[in-house]
């Protein structure tokens, strides 16, 4: 989905990446990522989210909760980040991040809440009064009132599968009385995911953030003042102004810190590419290709790789994407005029949490570069 603006904007990039795999240094199955353009990335998001006047907070999953990488984004003006679930709060909290947001995606289990307040987080989201009730005890516990986003879902909202969840406006209507009792929460805004989708190359917002809007006037009619607006999913320089004028006060880049917004791959953005998949031939079967796997991704939408030794040997070839129904143990290439140990380059959208791949983070890629570690797919050092 990537491989062609990976080229044009970051041919250095698959040429170390090349590199690292040929000499032993990295395995197949490695994502490399590129330390000095996220940075970049960072910045002109940050700049952006300033002329615009919204407050960011960067997404780790899609780069595997990686440390290093976290941190140059903080140094590049995004203080904070959003955790999709717990367990990234937890792991993002052990290098030093701090936790702007978390459970808009995924709640916070019961007997986990103590834990995660205990890393001082900014919002927590909650999709019901029970949930709330439940942070709000602990929170009361620990001598704590945590600020609360309320995620809002109504029936005709759109939400992919398996991320259901929230307050309808009539469940809400029913139900704000007896959260505002709570003594250990502040409703302090709210959410929905996701508010804005790429369609035909353009970015929409979603009925979810006209949803937002009478659950904003429900709570302004109650005395509710100041409320964030919390509008996850692309946010990117292109598409901040669009949040801005629906009302959003918050976004949260993720896919556009590795320049791998669905619009990235049909126009010139400000966010250059960062990220690619390397991994190795294997072996041959039925006049076809088949690559080491492990880190590929349902979504991917990828079309072709390259595939060669060097930077001169370099081939593009179609692929054959896997059927998400089973394991991906190989990827396959739809040639067979490859050979057995040549490096196989890709570049899509992934989520590399939820895969088992390797990343390798490296930086000075126009002088001098270098391998600066490897971390497994949870953000945790390897080598």
């Amino acid at each position: 989905m990537f491989l062609e603006v990976t080229q044009k904007y970051n041919p250095k990039l698959i040429q170390y990446a090349m590199e690292l795999h040929q000499n032993g240094s990295i395995t197949p199955n490695t994502y490399v990522v590129d330390l000095d353009t996220i940075r970049r990335n960072s910045e002109l998001l940050s700049l952006e989210a300033k002329k615009q006047n919204i407050e960011l907070f960067f997404m780790t999953k899609q780069f595997g909760r990686n440390p290093l990488v976290s941190k140059a984004i903080v140094e590049a003006g995004i203080e904070k980040a959003v955790a999709v679930d717990p367990w990234e709060a937890l792991s993002l909290s052990k290098h030093g991040i701090k936790i702007g947001h978390v459970g808009h995606l995924v709640q916070i289990p019961k007997n986990m809440i103590p834990q995660i307040l205990q890393l001082n987080p900014e919002f927590v989201t909650v999709f019901s009064y029970e949930n709330a009730k439940n942070l709000s005890k602990a929170s009361v516990r620990l001598n704590k009132r945590q600020k609360v986003f309320l995620r809002i879902a109504n029936d005709k909202d759109f939400f992919f599968n398996g991320q259901e969840g929230g307050f309808g406006i009539e469940q809400l209507e029913q139900q704000i009385e007896e959260l505002e009792k709570l003594a250990g929460i502040e409703i302090a805004g709210l959410t929905s995911f996701p508010c804005v989708l790429i369609q035909d190359e353009t970015a929409k917002v979603t009925p979810n953030v006209k949803s937002m809007h009478e659950a904003k006037a429900l709570l302004e009619e109650r005395g509710y003042r100041k409320l964030e607006i919390n509008m996850p999913s692309a946010t990117s320089t292109e598409t901040m102004k669009l949040l801005k004028d629906n009302g959003a006060t918050q976004g949260e880049p993720g896919h556009a810190l590795t320049g791998t917004t669905p619009i990235h791959a049909v126009k010139d953005l400000a966010e250059k590419p960062a990220m690619i998949y390397v991994t190795e031939v294997s072996h041959f079967y039925q006049n076809r290709a088949y690559v080491f796997g492990g880190g590929f991704y349902p979504r991917s939408q990828m079309k072709g790789a390259l595939v060669g030794t060097n930077k001169n040997n370099l081939k593009h070839v179609p692929i054959l994407q896997n059927d998400p129904c089973n394991i991906d143990y190989y990827g396959t290439l739809e040639t067979n005029d490859v050979k057995i140990g040549d490096s196989v380059i890709y570049a899509f959208r992934t989520q590399v949490f939820v895969t088992n791949a390797q990343v390798a983070v490296v930086q000075n890629l126009s002088s001098n570069p270098e391998l600066l570690g490897i971390y497994d797919s949870k953000g945790n050092e390897i080598g």
